[in-house]
């Protein structure tokens, strides 16, 4: 079973065993929602599947509420979190999983081309339904075909259903409400895997409000990788976070982005570092923020 990450070598040692593996293509761009299924026509890895961030991993039936909290029209279609890439309920992520074909004795390896910044949804959407089988494939595509990977283009057949269902959860959702509840405690430390300038309050591409949660530290999610796109080794990450961390306990760590993505991979690096796994505020800015009576820091 691999449950962080896998290598190129490992994944083709994998789909040639006869073991059960559904090999998901998360690739994506905030930008331009489009081009990630455009990339995945134009090469993937034979037999992926594409997983859409905004159609496929997250939740549309909600809509804003007062103080921005989500609503639903119908229970049954109730989305686990708030902001602007709601976590569908684990009911509804079930079934997605078995329209593609996915099984609870399957292991899914997924990727992307952006650094892991899509594909970890995914990684943690499953975590979270109970699954724990399921990898990343360090360094996405690009390791896949430097490995002498082939590449399959257009559409790929479909899968017959299967049957995936829900387990004990294998990963911590934390809410705003929670978050709120806790600022200032020892019991609680955010880390903010966006960009300097988000973190800071100086530029906000995405979100009505700039700035970030008071006393959240900042860790862009791309530090967690080295040069060649892979994520560093253990133990140089052990020692970033540590020295992030600077007392604090890792047990009580909520990570969180703008919209709980790019969150993910600084919640893997943590857990490939020995520190545990650590809990994860989907809603993240986009929701912290559509709440006007909840604080706001800008600067460092």
């Amino acid at each position: 079973m691999y449950t962080t990450l896998i290598s190129a070598e490992q994944l083709k040692t994998l789909l040639a065993s006869p073991g059960r593996c559904r090999v998901f293509d998360c690739s994506f761009d905030l930008m331009q929602p489009q081009a990630g299924r455009q990339q995945y026509l134009q090469a993937h890895i034979p037999g992926a599947i594409y997983a859409n961030l905004d159609t496929d991993l997250s939740a549309k039936h909600g809509v804003p509420g007062a103080h921005g909290v989500l609503t639903a029209h119908e229970g049954a279609d109730q989305p686990a979190s708030g902001g602007r890439h709601p976590l569908p309920n684990r009911e509804k992520f079930a079934i997605w999983l078995s329209s593609v074909g996915f099984a609870n004795d399957m292991q899914a390896v997924v990727y992307d081309r952006q650094g892991a910044n899509y594909c970890g949804r995914l990684w943690w959407m499953l975590k979270w339904a109970g699954h724990e089988a399921v990898a990343v494939l360090d360094g996405g595509l690009q390791a896949w075909q430097a490995a002498g990977g082939v590449v399959n283009n257009g559409e790929e057949p479909a899968h017959f259903q299967a049957s995936f269902f829900p387990g004990p959860e294998k990963a911590s959702l934390v809410d705003g409400q929670t978050v709120a509840a806790r600022l200032a405690q020892t019991g609680q430390t955010l880390i903010d895997a966006r960009a300097p300038a988000r973190f800071r309050g100086e530029v906000e591409p995405l979100d009505p409000v700039a700035g970030h949660i008071p006393g959240a530290l900042n860790r862009p999610f791309s530090q967690n990788l080295g040069p060649d796109g892979k994520f560093k080794p253990a133990e140089q990450l052990r020692e970033e976070f540590l020295a992030l961390l600077d007392g604090r306990d890792p047990a009580s760590v909520v990570h969180h982005c703008g919209s709980g993505v790019s969150a993910v991979p600084n919640l893997m690096a943590m857990e490939i570092a020995g520190l545990g796994r650590s809990a994860l505020y989907a809603g993240s800015w986009s929701d912290w923020c559509s709440d006007s009576r909840r604080p706001v820091a800008r600067g460092v």
